[in-house]
């Protein structure tokens, strides 16, 4: 539940905070011990109201600030990080197209601490994205009814928002309050990577839900809105903490644990010309990865300043562009945190591999980020886009 303290606003995570988060990821990873309380240091921090108007209460902060908070709070916990996903996301669909009465209605929720979580995804569909779950009529309120899975963050919220299809055969987002009956929350992620992130099954079993809590979506698949290029640019940018997080932890025991092996000539690990080319490497890669997601959320904001002049935010020629940019960064993203997460044992040599240590994680958790959807993909997209000028799909992918 939210903290009965109002929380203080601030573009950037402080450094206390951070260092509390970093301070217990691993342990808690490791333990597979769902991070509560660090949610809950977040939550008090008022972090989540970042991308809030400040008419509305909020700092107001652009995507580039966000982002780049992605970034820290991923360095710190990619699992804490990944959860807060679908909690920003709700904050930019109602900046994206929201109605009025949506944003004068979740906007102070938000300032107020509340945090929502995501129920959107289902298994057993043909293709990712495509919904069974039901809303219906019922008197003076609807009825909801599915299943979901990979419920990211559901369990740390205060509301759980879920996508069905009404009796025409339209797109619905209802935002539930996770304590109403017949929402139930279960904790079965089992994944190799972001083990703490809460992204199990969601059941939906004849849930009320009230007129105020329902809403049409107003694009379907007609137009682009920024929250595509928005929610994979956040992958990315979890994959750059992922990153930074793994050159901090090789450089650590570089310096404190590592041996220099008999025939490197030199007495210490960080004296190993390897060892230093390794390091060097995995940093040059975490810089770029870091770079390239906060020139696309600066290439997001600016396309988000041309006005659309339909009510939604955002021009559609400089949002393709967006999610084409986005779709390169990916690339760039995923891959250096995957190296970075395979290289860091060739600064450590064989000790490393030992449990006990959890370096594991920085490698599980960014090819388990990266297979949310193939990087290949990615590539040929923003090729396409730049060859022959094709808009990326509008799927939500992109």
């Amino acid at each position: 539940m939210p903290s009965s303290v109002t929380p203080h606003i601030s573009v950037s995570a402080p450094a206390d905070l951070l260092h509390r988060i970093r301070a217990v990821a691993a342990s808690l990873e490791a333990a597979r011990e769902l991070p509560y309380k660090t949610v809950q240091l977040v939550r008090d921090s008022g972090l989540g109201a970042l991308r809030v108007p400040r008419e509305y209460g909020g700092t107001g902060g652009s995507l580039v600030d966000l982002f780049r908070l992605v970034i820290d709070l991923a360095e710190a916990d990619s699992n804490v990080a990944q959860a807060l996903r679908p909690h920003f996301g709700f904050v930019e669909l109602l900046i994206s197209q929201g109605t009025a009465a949506e944003r004068a209605r979740w906007h102070p929720t938000v300032v107020a601490g509340e945090l929502f979580g995501n129920a959107a995804s289902e298994r057993g569909t043909a293709h990712p994205g495509e919904i069974r779950t039901r809303i219906t009529r019922d008197g003076d309120a609807y009825r909801v009814d599915g299943t979901k899975f990979y419920s990211t963050g559901a369990l740390f919220a205060d509301h759980v928002v879920v996508i069905a299809l009404d009796d025409e055969e339209r797109r619905v987002r209802v935002v539930l309050p996770r304590s109403r009956e017949g929402v139930e929350l279960v904790d079965d992620w089992d994944a190799l990577g972001q083990r703490t992130t809460a992204s199990g099954t969601t059941r939906l079993r004849q849930v009320v839900a009230y007129d105020d809590e329902v809403a049409v979506d107003a694009t379907g698949l007609q137009r682009r809105t920024h929250l595509g290029p928005y929610y994979q640019l956040f992958l990315a940018a979890v994959h750059a903490g992922i990153a930074k997080a793994a050159l901090a932890d090789a450089v650590s025991y570089a310096r404190e644990k590592a041996r220099a092996v008999q025939h490197a000539g030199v007495e210490r690990a960080v004296d190993d010309p390897l060892v230093q080319h390794t390091v060097g490497e995995i940093a040059a890669g975490a810089l770029a990865a870091e770079a390239v997601v906060l020139h696309a959320a600066s290439v997001i904001d600016a396309a988000l300043a041309v006005p659309a002049g339909d009510g939604i935010t955002g021009d559609q020629d400089a949002l393709h562009s967006a999610a084409a940019t986005v779709a390169q960064v990916q690339v760039t993203a995923a891959r250096a945190a995957l190296s970075a997460g395979e290289r860091l044992y060739d600064v450590g040599g064989a000790s490393a591999t030992l449990r006990e240590h959890h370096l594991d994680r920085h490698w599980r958790n960014a090819r388990t980020v990266a297979s949310h959807n193939p990087v290949a993909h990615k590539a040929r997209v923003s090729g396409d886009w730049l060859l022959n000028g094709t808009p990326p799909p509008l799927n939500g992918f992109f």
